[in-house]
Protein backbone atom coordinates (compact mmCIF):
# COMPACT_ATOMS: atom_id res chain seq x y z
CA UNK A 1 0.00 0.00 0.00
CA UNK A 2 2.78 2.09 0.68
CA UNK A 3 4.48 1.66 -2.62
CA UNK A 4 1.08 2.27 -4.72
CA UNK A 5 1.06 6.28 -2.54
CA UNK A 6 4.62 7.07 -3.54
CA UNK A 7 4.05 6.22 -6.82
CA UNK A 8 0.83 8.38 -7.16
CA UNK A 9 2.91 10.87 -5.06
CA UNK A 10 5.29 11.23 -7.66
CA UNK A 11 2.80 11.21 -10.59
CA UNK A 12 0.79 13.70 -8.64
CA UNK A 13 4.02 16.10 -8.58
CA UNK A 14 5.14 15.42 -11.96
CA UNK A 15 1.77 16.82 -13.14
CA UNK A 16 1.81 19.92 -11.32
CA UNK A 17 5.36 20.33 -12.63
CA UNK A 18 3.89 20.24 -15.71
CA UNK A 19 1.09 22.90 -15.48
CA UNK A 20 3.31 25.29 -13.48
CA UNK A 21 6.04 25.24 -16.22
CA UNK A 22 2.86 25.62 -18.80
CA UNK A 23 2.18 28.68 -17.50
CA UNK A 24 5.50 30.55 -17.49
CA UNK A 25 7.61 31.01 -20.95
CA UNK A 26 11.25 31.17 -21.24
CA UNK A 27 12.51 33.37 -23.89
CA UNK A 28 15.00 31.31 -26.49
CA UNK A 29 18.48 31.48 -25.35
CA UNK A 30 20.16 30.82 -28.82
CA UNK A 31 18.72 33.66 -31.25
CA UNK A 32 20.13 35.05 -34.41
CA UNK A 33 21.83 38.14 -34.45
CA UNK A 34 23.11 40.57 -36.76
CA UNK A 35 26.77 41.32 -36.18
CA UNK A 36 28.13 43.69 -34.12
CA UNK A 37 24.72 43.34 -32.09
CA UNK A 38 23.93 43.25 -28.12
CA UNK A 39 23.45 39.97 -26.68
CA UNK A 40 20.31 40.55 -24.34
CA UNK A 41 20.13 38.11 -21.24
CA UNK A 42 16.95 35.46 -21.23
CA UNK A 43 14.24 36.94 -19.88
CA UNK A 44 11.06 35.64 -18.29
CA UNK A 45 7.65 36.54 -18.92
CA UNK A 46 4.77 35.66 -17.39
CA UNK A 47 0.95 34.65 -18.71
CA UNK A 48 -1.37 37.06 -17.49
CA UNK A 49 1.20 39.51 -16.04
CA UNK A 50 0.17 42.30 -14.31
CA UNK A 51 2.56 45.62 -15.64
CA UNK A 52 3.21 48.34 -13.04
CA UNK A 53 1.90 52.44 -14.50
CA UNK A 54 4.66 53.95 -16.51
CA UNK A 55 6.12 50.22 -17.46
CA UNK A 56 7.01 50.09 -21.23
CA UNK A 57 5.18 46.71 -22.09
CA UNK A 58 6.01 44.01 -24.84
CA UNK A 59 3.09 45.51 -26.88
CA UNK A 60 4.12 48.76 -26.46
CA UNK A 61 7.27 48.05 -27.89
CA UNK A 62 6.51 46.54 -31.04
CA UNK A 63 3.53 49.26 -31.71
CA UNK A 64 6.54 51.43 -31.49
CA UNK A 65 8.67 49.57 -34.06
CA UNK A 66 6.04 48.81 -36.72
CA UNK A 67 5.01 52.67 -36.42
CA UNK A 68 8.87 53.53 -37.19
CA UNK A 69 8.80 51.01 -40.11
CA UNK A 70 5.81 51.66 -41.47
CA UNK A 71 5.71 55.06 -41.15
CA UNK A 72 2.48 55.49 -39.79
CA UNK A 73 0.62 56.34 -36.57
CA UNK A 74 -2.45 53.62 -37.43
CA UNK A 75 -1.01 50.55 -35.67
CA UNK A 76 -3.05 49.05 -33.13
CA UNK A 77 -1.08 45.68 -31.06
CA UNK A 78 -3.17 43.77 -28.69
CA UNK A 79 -1.75 40.64 -26.68
CA UNK A 80 -3.46 37.43 -25.98
CA UNK A 81 -6.16 37.95 -23.05
CA UNK A 82 -5.63 41.59 -22.97
CA UNK A 83 -2.25 40.79 -21.33
CA UNK A 84 0.44 43.63 -22.55
CA UNK A 85 3.35 41.24 -21.82
CA UNK A 86 1.71 38.36 -23.41
CA UNK A 87 3.41 35.66 -25.69
CA UNK A 88 0.86 35.62 -27.98
CA UNK A 89 -0.23 39.40 -29.97
CA UNK A 90 -2.65 40.51 -32.40
CA UNK A 91 -1.81 43.04 -35.28
CA UNK A 92 -3.71 45.75 -37.25
CA UNK A 93 -1.50 48.09 -39.57
CA UNK A 94 -2.86 50.91 -42.44
CA UNK A 95 0.26 52.15 -44.41
CA UNK A 96 0.99 54.02 -46.95
CA UNK A 97 3.77 51.74 -47.30
CA UNK A 98 1.52 48.51 -47.67
CA UNK A 99 0.40 50.30 -51.96
CA UNK A 100 0.82 47.48 -54.53
CA UNK A 101 2.35 44.98 -52.01
CA UNK A 102 0.39 41.95 -51.57
CA UNK A 103 -0.82 40.43 -48.49
CA UNK A 104 1.88 37.66 -47.84
CA UNK A 105 4.67 40.76 -48.52
CA UNK A 106 2.74 42.93 -46.23
CA UNK A 107 2.99 40.37 -43.37
CA UNK A 108 6.65 40.13 -44.20
CA UNK A 109 7.12 43.91 -43.96
CA UNK A 110 5.35 43.46 -40.12
CA UNK A 111 7.79 40.23 -39.19
CA UNK A 112 10.46 42.06 -39.94
CA UNK A 113 9.46 45.18 -38.11
CA UNK A 114 8.83 42.54 -35.07
CA UNK A 115 11.88 40.48 -35.65
CA UNK A 116 14.06 41.04 -32.45
CA UNK A 117 10.75 40.37 -30.53
CA UNK A 118 10.19 37.41 -32.31
CA UNK A 119 13.45 35.85 -31.01
CA UNK A 120 12.48 36.15 -27.76
CA UNK A 121 9.54 37.76 -25.90
CA UNK A 122 6.69 37.35 -28.54
CA UNK A 123 6.09 33.63 -29.32
CA UNK A 124 3.39 34.00 -32.02
CA UNK A 125 1.20 37.11 -34.19
CA UNK A 126 -2.36 35.60 -33.78
CA UNK A 127 -4.04 37.79 -36.41
CA UNK A 128 -2.29 40.19 -38.46
CA UNK A 129 -4.76 42.69 -40.87
CA UNK A 130 -2.55 45.44 -42.99
CA UNK A 131 -4.46 47.14 -45.15
CA UNK A 132 -4.14 50.62 -47.25
CA UNK A 133 -5.76 53.89 -46.42
CA UNK A 134 -8.38 53.48 -49.38
CA UNK A 135 -8.82 49.96 -47.96
CA UNK A 136 -9.80 51.29 -44.46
Amino acid sequence: MARITIITLIVVITMFSSVANAFSTHAKSVVRRAPNSVVKPPTFVRWMSVTKEGETTIVDVCKAKIMKALETDNVTVTGAYDDPNGSHISVTVVSDKFQGKRVVQRQQMVYKALWDELQGPVHAVDSMICKTPDEK
